[in-house]
């Protein structure tokens, strides 16, 4: 008879150096996404010089997002090709490239564009190597809490982003920011992965691929993303629209970020301690994010408190777990497996943040707020719906024992 199995599956044996391999995935995702956080980060000062407003930002990150959608698949499979040791040194060599290209070449806004447009493959190719390096090369025991750390990096490049403007923009000037970020990417490469080779890859059979269902999975991270990355853009100015002071918005908006960042990590640390089930604890984190887009679409303080802590805290906390989810059931090639999802989540950072724009403002805040919701319940569905079909695609390709 066929053999049950649970939601999950055992990565091929690790390679020694777990926790360097660790360290240089999340140095290689935090450098490989610097460039656009930076220009985010420093665009008042850009801006300033340039001559740019913020429709202007916007576009760019518009952009940004649908170029790594389309970068998604092509680099994946060269991840897989090449291993993680070479690719994640190009994504970090690009990187300091851009950086460098923007101090130096970025005289105009189409200037500026173009060159960021560059560097969409540097993150798409950080984050699928740092993805592979963590399959082949962390225990089994060890993996969730790796990819919350991983997911981590993010928030972390935004803090380093942050700590640029006073410390370098407000004093020498936006452009050595830049020069200073191409240092940073160039030490990453000590970091890199070295002996995570691509021989050590295994081919993925067609019937090991369920393309299908991880396009579920991907649509639905598209409908989240898509939500969640409004959050950090208009949360601010819909709480000043509903009476909020500014000084108090932008505090909740840190403590938001700072309730994502650690539920990132917890939701890796718990993965580590479940035999399975991780997608529907992600479907289940965005089906109570919704209500905390609900509670933003209510007025007054304690509402904004307490929805965006469920917004950030689990409606924009479960990328990790997802990679992590994926990869364990597609040990063979979790880069290219990741890869799909992550057309599904950089569309929906095209896309949202337009989408919510639109609403807002022709409807309202609020408005915009429960058309979020609504999306990450489909969301959360199609999550359901994606990981019914990977179980059953992989009891369909379980080998049949004799009873």
């Amino acid at each position: 008879m066929t053999r049950t199995v649970p939601d999950t599956a055992t990565p091929p044996r690790p390679v020694p150096g777990a926790f360097r391999a660790a360290a240089g995935a999340v140095a290689t995702t935090t450098v490989s996404v610097l460039p656009v956080f930076l220009t985010g980060a420093l665009a008042v000062q850009i801006s300033a010089e340039l001559g740019f407003d913020p429709a202007g930002l916007g576009l760019i990150v518009a952009l940004y997002f649908g170029v790594s959608a389309l970068a998604s698949l092509p680099v994946g499979w060269l991840v897989e090709r090449f291993g993680s040791g070479p690719t994640s040194r190009i994504a970090v060599l690009g990187a300091a490239t851009v950086m460098v290209a923007v101090a130096a070449g970025a005289r105009s806004y189409p200037a500026l564009v173009a060159i960021l447009l560059c560097s969409a493959w540097c993150n798409v190719m950080g984050q699928l190597s740092s993805n592979l390096t963590l399959a082949r090369s962390v225990p089994a025991h060890r993996l969730g809490l790796s990819f919350g750390v991983k997911q981590a990096a993010i928030p972390l490049a935004t803090l380093l982003a942050g700590t640029s403007v006073p410390a370098v923009a407000l004093t020498v000037g936006w452009r050595w920011a830049y020069v200073i970020g191409a240092g940073m990417a160039l030490s990453a490469l000590l970091l890199s992965p070295r002996h995570v080779a691509a021989h050590q890859r295994t081919r993925a059979e067609p019937g090991e691929r369920a393309t299908a269902a991880l396009s579920v999975i991907a649509v639905a991270s598209g409908l989240a993303a898509a939500t969640a990355t409004a959050l950090g853009i208009f949360l601010v100015a819909s709480a000043v629209d509903r009476g909020i002071d500014p000084g108090l918005a932008g505090l909740v908006l840190t403590l938001g970020s700072v309730v994502g960042l650690s539920m990132r990590l917890l939701h890796g640390w718990l993965a580590d301690r479940r035999d399975g089930g991780h997608v529907a604890v992600v479907a289940a984190s965005l089906a109570l994010g919704a209500g905390g887009l609900v509670l933003l679409a209510t007025p007054g303080t304690i509402a904004l408190v307490i929805g965006t802590i469920l917004a950030f805290g689990l409606g924009w906390a479960w990328p990790g777990l997802l990679q992590f989810a994926v990869v364990r059931l597609n040990p063979s090639a979790p880069a290219a497996a990741t890869s799909i999802v992550q057309v599904g989540v950089y569309a929906g950072g095209f896309l949202g943040p337009v989408g919510f724009g639109f609403v807002a403002t022709h409807a309202s805040f609020p408005a915009a707020w429960l058309v979020g919701a609504v999306s990450m319940l489909v969301a959360a569905a199609g999550m359901v719906a994606g990981r019914r079909m990977l179980v059953a695609h992989r009891v369909a390709h379980e080998p049949v024992t004799p009873s």
